[in-house]
């Protein structure tokens, strides 16, 4: 705690008289009292995030820490920092923002003894619908309202049954024979073998286009290997450490799973946004903190690429993009209804069953997941919905000059910043190739 107290009683008005020089020495003390205090990332679960709590003293600490940057902020002239140096100084307020709601909810927290906390139900907690308000700021990296959110999920459902629906009139199969038939075994492979034979070839597919979306990268060779039957969230696939895992779950793997699910977690979705990101330059500010929202909102929005890059060779290769992205989009307003409105379970799945009719056997565990997992499920598809918007707004601004190569280089340099300064820094980007 000794050099948590120097670094407190250093802190003092930035900018004056020597911006640059200040806001330097000033970026250096908020980067050693953040790493001082050691703040934890978002668990995987709000109840370990409540057991993350430290004591009312170190609690106390980090208000005053706080309260000293947002003071000090107030006393820079953001205009005089060149563009890298405001980055930091709105990261920098965007951050104390955010601790500070934490800190508040933190305190109150503390201020009452809890024998015994709920573990999927957070809005039966002291003050859960403001802890519920914090967290979905926090996983989707921007400022909104749980209402604003319910409602973009209900438009997001919409959307997805239209494009379902449009793929079964191309079929030429009615409601109940398309159903029959996407349910019929024609799309399950019971080979391990075969499941790994057919990720391989969308890998070579989608190599041998990505320029036709991408510049050049040097990307390093991704792996590809079955994944782990004990893993804790039963998802199809994930990415980590170079390696993408698909889970068989000893059931047959459904076909329409690999085009969509390979374009998110492989290339272009983490292991290539992770690998060029590696080779970004990053301040000591920007390396302090990773955003959940912008990182799964790219993985879901290059999803929608699968025409262009090979791996989408039926409708019904589409078609399971469209059934996940429904499964994501359900969970939006169930997330928002079960942590915020208070539904029951039972009204929860009478929403999925209104919306959803070939996922009755994930109901409950997308419903359960939701629960103890408040906010999280929603960032695919609200960071893919804010990078698709940006897209829409710059071919308006730019017309005939509008690259989506370009577009996807300003992306990929910035999605290491919190939404609204990542918008900020893609559209200085197209701004500067305007001029």
């Amino acid at each position: 705690m000794k050099i948590l107290s120097v670094i407190l009683i250093s802190l003092f008005p930035i900018c004056q008289p020597k911006p640059k020089q200040e806001f330097r020495d000033f970026t250096r003390r908020f980067v050693a009292g953040y790493q001082a205090f050691a703040i934890p990332a978002l668990e995987m679960g709000y109840v370990d995030d409540l057991h993350d709590i430290k004591s009312k003293d170190t609690v106390e600490k980090e208000i005053v820490f706080f309260k000293g940057i947002k003071d000090d902020l107030s006393h820079c002239q953001a205009a005089a920092l060149s563009q890298t140096e405001q980055q930091d100084y709105f990261q920098v307020k965007y951050e104390t923002t955010m601790n500070l709601e934490r800190l508040d909810l933190e305190k109150k927290w503390l201020a009452v003894p809890h024998e015994k906390i709920p573990e999927d139900d957070i809005a039966a907690i002291p003050d859960g619908k403001a802890w519920y308000s914090y967290l979905l700021k926090r996983w989707l990296s921007n400022d909104v309202s749980p209402e604003e959110i319910f409602r973009f999920g209900i438009s997001e459902v919409d959307d997805a049954n239209r494009h379902i629906e449009k793929i079964r009139r191309q079929t030429g199969l009615s409601n109940q024979a398309f159903y029959q038939y996407i349910n019929s075994s024609q799309f399950l492979i019971d080979d391990p073998k075969t499941v790994q034979e057919r990720f391989e070839n969308a890998y070579t597919r989608v190599n041998s286009r990505l320029s036709l979306l991408f510049y050049p990268h040097q990307v390093p060779a991704l792996q590809i290997r079955q994944g782990p039957k004990e893993s804790v969230v039963q998802t199809p696939g994930f990415y980590r450490d170079g390696t993408f895992y698909y889970n068989l779950f000893d059931k047959p793997y459904n076909s329409r799973q690999i085009g969509w699910l390979f374009l998110h977690e492989a290339v272009p979705g983490h292991h290539y946004q992770n690998s060029i990101d590696a080779t970004e330059p990053h301040t000591d500010v920007q390396k302090l903190f990773d955003y959940v929202g912008p990182l799964e909102g790219w993985g879901a929005y290059v999803e929608r690429y699968g025409k262009t890059l090979g791996v989408y060779q039926t409708p019904y290769d589409e078609l399971g993009h469209w059934e996940w992205n429904l499964v994501r989009a359900v969970r939006i307003p169930l997330d928002v209804g079960i942590n915020y409105y208070g539904w029951s379970n039972e009204q929860a799945l009478a929403f999925w069953k209104r919306h959803v009719q070939n996922h009755d056997d994930m109901a409950m565990r997308e419903i359960n997941r939701v629960r103890h997992w408040p906010a999280q499920a929603i960032t695919y598809n609200y960071g893919a919905a804010q990078i698709a918007q940006w897209k829409a707004e710059l071919q308006k601004q730019l017309g005939d000059k509008f690259n989506i190569k370009d577009f996807h280089e300003w992306v990929l340099a910035h999605l290491a910043l919190p939404f609204s300064l990542a918008k900020k820094a893609v559209f200085n980007d197209a701004a500067a190739k305007r001029s």
